[in-house]
């Protein structure tokens, strides 16, 4: 095979995924690959040196691999594009252009590419809910986007914040406070150990966000039998479906989807969860996610590739330049 293809690329908290492909004939990726190693952040905002540390060797690699001639459009979602881009949007383009020939680089931020993986191009709105949390909507005109402001601001239903509740809760029954349950001061002794304790397992920790979600599903497991857990998962329910009408086209009938590893808590939280929403939003269409973020990486390539891209552009959100003599 020969031919100009993509690069899709997914850079988050886990690593990277890569996926390169073609546009015409023979449709679709071709070939992945991974890498365990998250893009460093530092004081100028991500890293765009370590991103092409890594990226360079698997695009060589992977062109090589599927016969694709050369690449001519690279999209890369990257987790905090919107307030840590400026030194990818500054520096990525020449980089790619000269080290891979590329025309065409589009930056997204992860909740655009969840939010292409999820709907498509259609107007809608799709909460990404994991550790964090974020809403993202479009009428297909601009970008909209709610929450997302991290476990200290914000974040309100993701798994940090269920997590966190069920400590306080915890921590309420250990003093004999109201509002405890006695049932997550058991789970959280077995996991972190007495509960005295619990401060100094989860304040020092760069990773608390981490930590804090590692709980959500014992709170989960208490909802069916305490009265406590479950009115956590309510209230995670409602903080989601508020961001989701914060971002979601008011006309017309738009589509509404919801993503991340906060799924996988299953019916004592989706169950509240799709009461609110209907509640919030009765003129939504609530759909299943079609893809994920790596699906939306590919989505935004193959339309960019194409010429058929829809998609509202915007800096901090979707942002798209044509490398002149790339």
């Amino acid at each position: 095979m020969s031919g100009v293809g993509f690069l899709a690329v997914d850079s988050g908290g886990s690593g990277l995924r890569v996926v390169v492909g073609t546009v015409g004939g023979d449709p679709g990726p071709l070939g992945r690959r991974v890498s365990r190693e998250p893009v460093r952040t530092g004081p100028r905002g991500i890293d765009p040196g370590h991103l092409l540390a890594q990226l360079l060797p698997m695009a060589r690699a992977l062109t090589e691999e599927t016969g694709v001639a050369r690449l001519g459009t690279v999209v890369v979602g990257a987790a905090g594009l919107a307030t840590l881009g400026d030194a990818l949007r500054a520096e990525l383009p020449g980089a790619l252009a000269r080290e891979l020939g590329v025309r065409t680089v589009a930056l997204a931020a992860d909740a655009v590419t969840a939010y292409v993986g999820a709907l498509g191009p259609r107007a809608g709105a799709v909460v990404a809910a994991g550790t964090g949390l974020i809403a993202v909507g479009t009428d297909l005109s601009r970008w909209h986007r709610a929450d997302g402001w991290g476990h200290l601001l914000g974040d309100c239903g993701s798994g940090a914040w269920i997590g966190r509740a069920g400590l306080e809760a915890a921590l309420r029954a250990h003093d004999g406070r109201e509002g405890g349950s006695t049932r997550l001061l058991a789970r959280a002794e077995a996991r972190f150990g007495p509960a005295a304790g619990l401060p100094g397992q989860v304040y020092p920790r760069s990773d608390r966000p981490a930590v804090l979600a590692s709980f959500a599903p014992e709170v989960a497991a208490c909802a069916a039998a305490d009265r406590v857990a479950a009115g956590i998962l309510r209230a995670a329910a409602r903080h989601m479906a508020d961001s989701a009408a914060a971002v979601c086209p008011a006309g017309g009938e738009p589509r509404v989807a919801v993503t991340g590893g906060l799924l996988r808590m299953g019916d004592p939280l989706l169950v509240p969860l799709g009461e609110e929403l209907a509640k919030r939003l009765p003129q939504a269409r609530r759909t299943t996610a079609e893809g994920d973020p790596l699906d939306g990486s590919v989505r935004i390539a193959t339309d960019l590739a194409a010429g058929s891209l829809t998609l509202p552009g915007d800096d901090g959100m979707l942002w798209v330049t044509r490398v002149p003599g790339g």
